[in-house]
């Protein structure tokens, strides 16, 4: 059971353009959108902000544990990569995130080096979930609440 919970909304604004709401917090919304054909790519699609999170979590994890053991490292530049493919039934999935993290100084500048790249993935909230799979529970109802699909 999960002891932290939150919610975000999202809305369409016009063909595959959805507005992203981060409920109960001050953060500003965001615009998504589908690359063409299917949308005029004036935002990331999902995809992206899948890997995006990939990403973003993994910096945060390796510089959370850097400086647990007292190091001050300069700006982390993470390169993510996303390997498309298709399922046996054809559609397409993300079927691997390649995600190379440039340290800003050389290794002997860090104390307990080894130790934290031995241990630092797994601090990644958003990647240990993705690696390990996510339940998700899909409804869709209509305007008066009535569930059309799921329980």
């Amino acid at each position: 059971m999960s002891d932290v919970a939150f919610s975000l909304t999202v809305e369409q604004e016009s063909d595959y353009v959805f507005r992203i709401q981060f409920d109960d917090t001050a953060i500003p919304d965001l615009l998504t959108d589908e690359p063409e054909p299917l949308g005029s790519g004036s935002g990331p699609n999902p995809s992206r902000m899948l890997v995006a999170a990939v990403a973003n979590c993994m910096s945060a994890s390796l510089l959370f544990s850097l400086r647990k053991f007292k190091n001050t490292p300069g700006t982390l530049v993470t390169k993510a990569t996303a390997h498309m493919g298709r399922s046996p039934e054809g559609r397409l999935r993300v079927e691997r995130i390649d995600a190379d993290i440039q340290l800003p100084e050389m290794a002997g500048s860090y104390a307990q080096l080894d130790r934290i790249l031995g241990q630092f993935e797994q601090f990644c909230v958003v990647t240990e979930s993705v690696r390990t799979g996510v339940a998700v529970n899909v409804r869709v109802v209509d305007p008066t609440g009535v569930v059309l699909h799921g329980e």
